[in-house]
């Protein structure tokens, strides 16, 4: 302290910043030795560590490795599709409440908002201690070690497989079906695995597969050995025309783009026709162009 009056020291203090002492986490405020059941409950919430800066991780040579910027997308952004995205929101509110819940596989037509659900659900329920870990299909097998290191977690962690399909060879496939039921590991609870797919069945089928009958038989019964372990299996399928078009108005609205309805709808099934068909993705990508189209001064 008396150092700090000496001339030379004064002017290097002052030339620091100026900070002042935060406010502690509303469990530490007073009486820590009697805060341990609040304490516990504020990082099974907000997270400890990296779980507390980020909310997805990508698992990467048998470590989880922080995503900087994660999409932003949410349920609100998510036009139509209310009864089957409300069974992913179900199952998943069940999951972070200590219910019962299921693994679960979404599947259906390319474009149709199954990844974008998940990541949807991920930033809704992030702020209740919901974390998510991508994985590749090629790491599955490591699914038991994933496991194994977050097994003393108070956190609750979806583990994304994206677009999954397998060929028969595959030894992943085994891998899997261990790890959604069967294995004398796979009960963690609180991992769950949500994957993404636009095959019902998840293995592909060869020729050579349908060389009799009975080997048929066996090839079928293999490929739902799988996708009848998920617990949970939502369909997601393009739109009709009215319901496409529905989605467009929609997307606009919240873009509060002021456009003529009709040229609206028109433009947006030119444009749907000219990529193959209608989806939510060609909607939003539709209606993409037409907002930087009308903010630029463009025609469209």
């Amino acid at each position: 302290m008396q150092a700090a009056g000496q001339p030379e020291v004064k002017e290097i203090l002052q030339g620091l910043p100026a900070w002042e002492n935060g406010k502690p986490a509303p469990p530490l405020e007073k009486n820590w030795a009697q805060q341990l059941d609040a304490l516990c409950n504020y990082h099974r919430k907000n997270g400890y560590g990296d779980f507390a800066k980020y909310t997805a991780f990508h698992w990467r040579n048998q470590r989880l490795v922080p995503i900087e910027a994660t999409d932003p997308i949410r349920l609100s952004d998510l036009k139509n599709y209310e009864l089957p995205r409300s069974k992913v929101v179900n199952n998943t509110e069940s999951f972070i409440s200590g219910l019962p819940s299921n693994n679960v596989l979404l599947y259906g037509d390319r474009g149709t908002g199954k990844s974008s659900t998940v990541h949807a659900v991920l930033n809704e329920y992030a702020p209740q201690g919901l974390r998510m870990i991508e994985l590749a299909k090629s790491d599955i097998t490591e699914l038991p070690l994933i496991r194994e290191r977050l097994s003393e977690s108070p956190m609750k962690f979806i583990v994304f497989i994206d677009d999954l399909c397998f060929d028969s060879h595959e030894d992943s496939f085994g891998s899997l079906k261990a790890a959604l039921e069967g294995s004398l590991s796979s009960g963690n609870e609180n991992i769950i695995i949500y994957a993404t797919s636009n095959r019902r069945h998840l293995i592909k089928e060869s020729f050579s597969d349908r060389e009799n009958d009975i080997h048929r038989n066996d090839v079928m019964q293999e490929q739902l050995s799988l996708s009848d372990r998920f617990g949970l299996t939502i369909t997601f399928v393009n739109p009709d025309k009215k319901d496409y078009l529905d989605i467009v108005e929609k997307l606009a609205a919240d873009r509060r783009l002021e456009v003529d309805s009709d040229r609206l709808c028109a433009a947006a099934e030119r444009w749907a026709n000219s990529k193959g068909g209608r989806s939510p993705r060609c909607a939003k990508q539709f209606v993409d162009f037409v907002e930087s189209a009308e903010k630029g001064g463009k025609n469209w």
